[in-house]
Order: structure tokens, then sequence, then C-alpha cells
């Protein structure tokens, strides 16, 4: 590992070796073996839980076990933030250049290694290949962005309103960053944290979900070889709780970057708040999608089957409720159909597959439990509506066919909760008023879509809706230019773009008197 050094604070090896796997399957996958790490990075070295507790990670596809690995607890946590605030002051005091020349170095190493982690991002959490993929060129964009952007950090020379004193402001790294990422995108979700706070001189402690740490891991020996000093990106694998816990109430963190449900959200802000972390919290979605009589309705059937169908519906910003006008309604939900029958699930791995499986069973158990609620209430299943009977080794695999209902109502659980999996209910309305407050009666307010031609009616309706982000015609929102964000009870904070980065800057205010003698 590159210097400055805090292997002070490795928690070492166990006196007795743990056997740490990885499945000759995902092996075979993987040309750059050295990517497949099986352990957490603390202060540069790779790590084992002390208490050699191990966890293991599953293909989703299959069900089997695809690597074992160790799980760390608070005393692992509270050792990789002393690491990172022992490396903390020196990597502050790094200029923006090098800063930016290293995050470079880390988007190259990322866009070699592109195949590779595309591979195992799609063993351990289902996406197809090409999805995965997708994600991985994102993921980078957001380290080259925040390389770039680091470099126009600026403060101000204020105005003063004395001539016997001048005032400026300053922009320095609010300190050790904690990160916690989702399964749904093991990789981009990472970067966009990561990425700003090391562009900004911030040092992290990241935990990445129990269902994906390898994606982690591997984006982790790339930061090494890219020359990310120790101490600088620490992992953390294993027990959710212990390690939240311990981030939460160590006062030597000082923001929380986190991406997840509500609920989850909820309780780390009220934890935040004991020692007045700075946090940032992009959490629940239930987008609406609304498709008004004058839409381009073939545009609007590809974005919908698009939006609501992307990583098998496991996506925050997914449109989760679709709201169509009377008079167009019939032929959008044929046209929806058919892209829909045509859609093919399996193995993410496999070249002929559009939609891989769920994260787990309770996935599916949650998509098959909305699906009978909508039936038992008057919807008519168009498309999909069970479980797919699928050869082995799938048969083992958490799949659902995606799935299209008609005449959705206000009264069902698809309605008022966020489905997270393959499902698209179509609604119906006639005024453009009754879409606006359907679509806005929710606690959530992440992403929302509509299409139209009509240039008043796009002005107003983006207006009227309470939501952090709006794709009029358009469902690929998402850039490593643009905030991501939302309001309401969705989140706080925005993550990409400029805006991305100062959430990892402090604002010093220096007034300097002229008057002495």
């Amino acid at each position: 590992m590159a210097q400055p050094s805090a292997a002070a604070y490795s928690t070492g090896a166990p006196s007795e070796p743990v056997e740490l796997t990885v499945s000759e399957d995902l092996l075979s996958k993987v040309t750059d073996k050295e990517l497949l790490r099986t352990g957490g990075l603390i202060g540069g070295k790779w790590t084992q839980a002390t208490n050699r507790a191990t966890f293991h990670v599953h293909n989703p596809a299959t069900g089997k076990v695809i690597a074992t690995m160790p799980k760390m607890r608070a005393d692992e946590t509270l050792t990789a933030i002393a690491a990172a605030h022992a490396v903390f002051p020196t990597w502050a005091n790094t200029t923006a250049k090098e800063r930016g020349a290293i995050l470079m170095r880390w988007y190259q190493e990322i866009l070699n290694a592109s195949d590779d982690i595309a591979a195992i991002m799609t063993a351990e959490c289902g996406k197809p290949l090409a999805e995965s993929k997708a994600e991985i060129a994102a993921g980078a964009a957001s380290v080259e962005w925040f390389a770039a952007e680091c470099r126009r950090v600026t403060g101000d020379v204020l105005e003063t309103v004395d001539r016997s004193r001048r005032m400026l402001t300053l922009k320095q790294p609010v300190g050790v960053v904690a990160a916690i990422t989702p399964w749904n995108f093991p990789m981009s979700m990472i970067t966009r944290k990561v990425a700003p706070a090391i562009a900004a001189g911030c040092t992290v402690v990241l935990k990445p979900a129990e269902a994906t740490p390898l994606t982690a891991l591997a984006l982790a020996e790339l930061a090494d070889r890219a020359g990310v000093p120790d101490g600088v990106l620490n992992v953390v694998l294993g027990d959710a709780p212990s390690i939240g816990h311990a981030m939460m109430s160590s006062e030597t963190v000082r923001k929380i970057g986190f991406t997840g449900s509500t609920a989850v959200g909820k309780m780390l802000a009220e934890q935040a708040a004991k020692t007045v972390k700075r946090v940032s919290l992009e959490l629940g979605g239930n987008a609406p999608f609304i498709v008004f009589n004058d839409a381009d309705l073939e545009l609007a059937a590809a974005g919908v089957v698009g939006s609501a169908l992307r990583n098998s519906g496991q996506t925050c910003i997914c449109a989760n409720r679709v709201f169509v006008q009377d008079q167009v309604y019939d032929k959008f939900a044929e046209l929806v159909a058919a892209r829909v029958a045509a859609l093919r699930v399996g193995d993410g791995a496999a070249a002929d597959t559009t939609h891989g499986p769920l994260i787990s069973p309770a996935g599916v158990e949650k998509v098959v439990a909305h699906v009978g609620d909508a039936l038992a209430k008057g919807a008519k299943l168009l498309v999909g509506g069970a479980v797919p009977q699928l050869p082995e080794p799938l048969a083992g695999g958490n799949f659902y066919s995606p799935t299209v209902l008609a005449e959705a109502t206000i009264d069902m659980r698809c309605f008022r909760e966020e489905t997270f999996g393959p499902l698209i209910p179509l609604f119906r309305f006639k005024e453009d008023d009754e879409a606006v407050l359907m679509a806005n009666d929710t606690e959530y307010g992440l992403a929302a879509y509509f299409y139209t031609r009509d240039l008043r009616r796009a002005w107003t309706i983006a207006e009227q809706l309470e939501y952090g982000m709006i794709g009029l015609n358009e469902v690929a929102i998402g850039s490593e230019v643009a905030p991501f964000g939302g309001v309401k009870q969705s989140g706080l904070g925005r993550e990409q773009g400029r805006h991305g980065l100062d959430e990892f800057l402090e604002v010093k205010y220096l007034c300097m008197g002229l008057n002495y003698s």
C-alpha cells in the first residue's frame, strides 16, 4: 500500500486462520484473481474478523454460496475509524491537484478492470452483465468528475462592512466519513460517496452491503493500485447493527453518507444527532410515472419498461406507480404488455438474459404479496404474475416474472408501498390535477417522470410534483454532473455534481483586522 501509513491501527490476523474462500465458479469468471479479496481493508492491511466469525455471499440466481467473508463488528470498525483519523491531517493537507491525479489513476484502473468487476457484480447481485457494465461506466464517471471538480473548490472574498477589516471564506474537508452502501448498485453507490470524500480531502470508512461485498473489495484493491494512501479508504464487512452503532456513536466520524431504506435512514439520522454529524441520506422512492394524452406513447412505453424493470425493479428511482390518462390508457397498456412479454428472465451471466433475479427470497415474497393483493382488489393481469419455472441450477434462484397489471387502484398495496420488484401497475386518471394529486400522495419524494408534448403542461407539472428529480420525456436522469437526491422522506442532501462535493466540505469564515500597530 502507498504512504502515509496507518498500519499501526491494523487488527492483524487471528491466531488460527479462518477459511475465507471464493467459489471455483466465480474464480473461473475473473481474470485478475487479486480482485477477489476475502477480507476487510483497515489502515492498508487486508484483515479478518478478530472473533473469527464469517458470513456467506450467495449468487441470487442459483442460491449457491460464492464466497465466505469475515463478519466484522464494532472492534474492527473502531480500528478502521482510528486509521482514517490518523491519516486525515496528512491527506487533508495534500493539494487538490495531487488528490485529483490519484483519483484519475483509480478511474483508469476501474476501466481497465471493468470486465472482471462486471463478472463479480453479476455473480453477487444478479443483474445482467449489460447492466453491470453500465453501472461500472457510471460509477467510474463519478470518480473522473470529482477528480476534476476538486480543483474547482473555491472560497470567497466578501465585501467588507468596515475598511479596518477584510473578510473571506475557506472550504475545508469535514473529516472522517462513514459511508454505508446498498446491494442494488454495489459499485456506483460507493464511488458517488467515496470519490467526492477523497477529492475533498476526507478519509473514509466504507461499509458495503452484506449481500454484495465483493465488488466493494475489488474497488478497494484498485484504489490501492492507484496510490490511494493507507488509511484514506478503509472497508469493514459484516455485522450491520454493530458496525453501524460504532460509526454513529464515534465522535471522530464527522459525516455519514447512506443509501438505503427510509426506516434505516431515519434511525441513522436520529443517532447522528447525538454527536451532531453531518448526514446525507438517499432513501425510498415509490416514483410516479405519468402518461398524458398527448404523449409519444411508444417513447413512454419504452421508458416505463426501462425504468420500472431496471435491475428487475430493484432501484430507488424505478417507476413504481404508472398513471395513464383515460384517452390513451388502453393503447398504452397494450404497448407496455407487448414489450414486457418479450423479456427473458434468467442468469445475469447468460447473453440472452434481459432480467435477472431479485436479491433474496424476501424480495420475491414482497412482489408475490403485492400482485396477490392487487388481483384480489380487482386488478387485471396482462403479463407475468408468477414465479417462473426455470431449469437447474436456476431453480434455486430468486426469480419473479416481469408483471403488468391493469386497472390498478389507490387502495392497493402497490400504490402505497415501494414494491422493489418487477411490477408495473397501471392506474387511470382523467384530469391533470388528479394525476398530480395521486403522484404526490406519498411520504416519498425522490424521482418522478412524466411524458407530454405540451410545453405549458410540462412546466406546470414539473413545478407541482413534490420530488427532488424530474424526468420529462426521459427516464435516464442519473448523471455524474447533476445533483441526485430527494425531498420529504426520501432523504437529505445531494450526491453527484458540484453539490455532491459540497457535502464533504465545511465553510470557515476568516475576519482579518487591519488596525494593528
